[in-house]
């Protein structure tokens, strides 16, 4: 799409809608909007219910032929998703931000653990690419030549999205619905979604963590710092397992530990990670870790982490392994209410 084509989008808009817009270049960075974990899904009217995707968050800028994939903290994913980067030059659009997430399938369902194969590459082979192949998911437009839409309300955004991307593999557009959230989140569930997201659908794109944006969790996970290992027994190699925690008021509080969800191939190159971060103090300040075989580490790593519930004593129950996150500073974890 020239650039004449984008403007006459815009010149659609509603009136009261287009004195939103403002002239500005294309961002450079957009930190992402963040939605609230909440419990119970509801039905209500003004609001847009998404898949809730699992995968990785992305931030796609193009200007011209120069375009960047960019992590939520910003590191660059270029070299990572090379088949993304072709299909975001091949749009006839040539300047906007959008808000998106790459994700790779398990049968019909998204994997992060899958897509740990491609997340922890820099040059993927096409053997590899063919092996575990992914997708960009769009679900927000922040920029379209020349304008600052973030400032439309989201319904207004996505009609714009729709118009100025062309969608076809590996681009989609996130699909969403305006009735039945209970009833969607019930689905979500039963086909082993993670959950949905429901969004107001008036709602503006703001850089923080937003009750205009919510969550709801068919499964529990989240983010988990890495504190420490134990030793492995028996025929295991790398390590035993993980010591967790998450940060409140500064302190890296204890969660747990987490021994399942590795094959041989993760425990050797993680266990290779963790010796490199090594250290002789304890980074737990909160909670009461095992001494006894413990090795403790420069609290650099962040792990997703499956679990069916915290117990009375704040610890995980029954935690599992699901990849690294290089997307998410370990200062930013907290524990999920």
């Amino acid at each position: 799409m020239n650039q004449m084509a984008s403007r006459n989008l815009l010149d659609e808009l509603p009136p009261n809608v287009k004195v939103k817009l403002r002239r500005s270049a294309r961002p450079k960075w957009v930190a992402p909007m963040l939605a609230t974990l909440v419990d119970e899904p509801f039905s209500r009217a003004g609001w847009l219910f998404e898949p809730k995707l699992d995968g990785e968050r992305c931030l796609a800028l193009r200007s011209g032929r120069n375009i960047q994939l960019l992590s939520r903290n910003q590191k660059e994913l270029n070299d990572k998703y090379p088949e993304l980067l072709r299909a975001f030059r091949n749009q006839e659009t040539e300047r906007f931000a959008v808000d998106c997430e790459i994700v790779t399938f398990d049968g019909n369902v998204t994997s992060f653990a899958r897509l740990q194969q491609r997340m922890q590459v820099r040059h993927p082979s096409e053997e590899l690419r063919r092996k575990v192949p992914v997708w960009i998911y769009v679900f927000d437009l922040l920029h379209l030549d020349g304008y600052d839409t973030r400032r439309l309300p989201l319904h207004n955004r996505k009609q714009l999205l729709r118009k100025a991307v062309d969608f076809a593999d590996p681009v989609r557009f996130t699909e969403h619905r305006e009735t039945e959230g209970e009833r969607y989140y019930q689905e979500a569930c039963r086909k082993g979604w993670e959950g949905i997201v429901a969004k107001k659908a008036d709602s503006l794109y703001v850089s923080a963590r937003s009750r205009e944006w919510l969550k709801f969790k068919c499964t529990r996970e989240q983010e988990f710092v890495v504190g420490g290992f134990t030793e492995p027994k028996g025929h295991r190699v790398g390590f035993g397992a993980l010591l967790v925690g998450y940060y409140k008021a500064g302190k890296l509080v204890y969660a747990g530990k987490v021994g399942t969800g590795f094959d041989d191939e993760t425990l050797q190159r993680l266990g290779n990670q963790l010796a490199q971060l090594e250290t002789r103090t304890c980074p737990f300040a909160v909670g009461d870790p095992p001494r006894v075989g413990a090795h403790w580490v420069r609290p650099k790593l962040v792990a997703q982490i499956g679990f069916t519930e915290w117990t009375a004593e704040g610890k995980l129950r029954h935690p599992r392994f699901l990849g690294l996150r290089s997307d998410k500073r370990p200062q930013e974890v907290v524990r999920e209410q």
